[in-house]
């Protein structure tokens, strides 16, 4: 059971209105009381922050932001205290353009040893001022900017799948490989139990680099076949990092692989390569019953090519939160709940990004708070990942609502989330919190949860039914319109209360 962390907007212990770890630190009990086994920190590492972290300009050190390498360690120790486990995230497709490499790069010019480390060409067209190829930005935009050289002149492009500050690795470069295993041991060497790996299908890129003929593609969104991603090239990466990971008995890898075919989204997690890997078809279905049957065979099926082991998770930071995705207000509200209870009875390992315990919702934002680069870059047509990055609330009755001292917070926190403080949930045996507690408590405590397989059964119209099989417990999902009766077993959990004993629509339950 991991619970991902998104540092900015966890708990600030500066009062400077952003998330620390520190504050992490701080806030751990909750972590401890929730019934968390380890937590994915998003990027800490130093940063300019144009995406948030995850344009890194020195992989071995904590930015100051999140108070330093002496807040990290203190943080490790904690959390090992309390028999939580830490995941850092690491970027192995890029660096930030403040990076010393790409600096060194800009300063020697065409033909230097240093560009190699990266992707620069030259333009296309008169005085090559046009990009080498067609290739999209995933942020929006080309994927190529335009360097001045040395001598003041327009010179070579340069490659970069996100934002202009975050230009991609060469990883044909053996510096590049070199590089990231002095990373990865750092941080094991310092007590780190693992990583989840940014962008895991990324890193090689196609010979030539080659046009690609998938235009027009939405942001944030890419195919199996674009020539971006998913080359074959990265499985031999992957295998010389778990080689590295390999020395450190127990650490864990975790890739984020936006890949859909089931057989070559297996391949990432083969024996020798990622532990464990993000199938992220749950964040894409709509609270229909066939959509998530769907979602969660293919799931079963894609790990069980290579037996391993599911990875589950509704929500993170990038693709925003279940209760606005089900509908918003009540009704998106018992759909998540719903949805967490069906997530949390299938096999293998589940995330759940900070805030969803609480049931907390997307945040319509002001135009002129936001701060995700896809904003501008998109211009202003693609409203960003800052929907689901508000800070969130601890108690109180107004922002910041514990989370800081200071009332300025990094997003702006709504007033009406007074009502969904970690403070007021707590007391409240019926709250999304509490619920949350309860399932997690029975997950891990009840016999009824072993096995690595699930049968499915005969069910209503618009209802699920499956049955774990080595342990015999039965979920039921009821995506109608209309109650249904629940079949034999004794109830150890709804996600809402029953209606004449029948399951109401919106809702789960746990049978034994």
């Amino acid at each position: 059971m991991f619970y991902q962390v998104y540092p900015r907007s966890f708990a600030d212990s500066n009062g400077d209105g952003v998330g620390d770890l520190g504050g992490l630190a701080a806030r751990l009990d909750h972590l401890e009381w929730l019934g968390i086994d380890g937590v994915w920190i998003n990027p800490v590492t130093v940063s300019p922050m144009a995406d948030h972290g995850y344009d890194v300009s020195d992989p071995r050190d904590i930015d100051p932001l999140f108070g330093g390498m002496a807040a990290f360690e203190r943080l490790i120790a904690a959390a090992h205290r309390r028999g939580i486990k830490v995941t850092m995230d690491v970027v192995p497709n890029h660096t930030s353009s403040a990076h010393p490499w790409f600096q060194a790069a800009l300063a020697a010019g065409p033909g230097g040893a240093a560009r190699d480390r990266y992707f620069f060409r030259d333009g296309r067209g008169p005085s090559g001022a046009l990009p080498p190829n067609n290739w999209e930005s995933v942020f929006g935009g080309p994927a190529w900017t335009r360097v001045v050289e040395p001598d003041g002149n327009p010179g070579q492009w340069y490659l970069h799948l996100f934002d202009t500050e975050q230009p991609d690795l060469n990883w044909d470069n053996p510096d590049t490989f070199d590089d990231f295993e002095k990373t990865l041991r750092f941080w094991l060497e310092r007590g780190v139990d693992g990583f989840r790996i940014d962008v895991a299908h990324g890193m090689a890129k196609p010979p030539g680099l080659p046009d690609s003929e998938y235009l027009d593609i939405e942001v944030l969104h890419h195919l199996d076949d674009d020539p971006r991603f998913n080359r074959p090239h990265v499985h031999a990466i992957h295998r010389d990092i778990r080689a590295v990971i390999d020395d450190y008995p127990g650490a864990v890898t975790v890739g984020e692989v936006w890949v859909h075919d089931n057989a070559r989204w297996a391949e990432y997690v083969r024996a020798d390569e990622l532990h464990l890997g993000f199938n992220f078809r749950l964040t894409r279905t709509d609270f229909d019953a066939g959509e998530i049957h769907d979602a969660v065979l293919n799931s079963l099926e894609a790990a069980a090519l290579e037996n391993a082991t599911p990875t589950w998770t509704l929500a993170n930071h990038d693709v925003g939160r279940e209760v606005t995705r089900y509908g918003g207000g009540d009704v998106g509200l018992r759909r998540a709940r719903a949805m967490a209870m069906l997530m949390l009875a299938l096999p293998g390992a589940v995330f759940i990004y900070n805030g969803q315990e609480l049931g907390l919702p997307d945040v319509d934002l002001p135009d002129e708070v936001l701060q995700d680069p896809t904003w501008e870059r998109s211009g202003h047509t693609e409203r960003g990942r800052d929907r689901c990055r508000v800070p969130i609330p601890w108690s109180g009755e107004a922002p910041p609502f514990g989370f800081s001292t200071c009332a300025d917070t990094w997003l702006p926190m709504p007033a009406e989330w007074a009502a969904w403080t970690v403070e007021k949930q707590r007391a409240d045996p019926d709250s999304t919190l509490s619920f949350f507690r309860r399932a997690l408590e029975l997950r891990r405590e009840r016999d009824e949860f072993e096995g690595t397989e699930i049968e499915w059964l005969g069910a209503p119209r618009n209802t699920l039914v499956f049955r774990r099989c080595g342990g015999g417990l039965v979920c039921v999902l009821n995506a109608g319109e209309d109650p249904v009766g629940l079949p034999d077993g004794k109830l150890i959990l709804a996600s809402s209360p029953l209606v004449d004993g029948k399951l109401p629509p919106d809702s789960a339950a746990w049978l034994v």
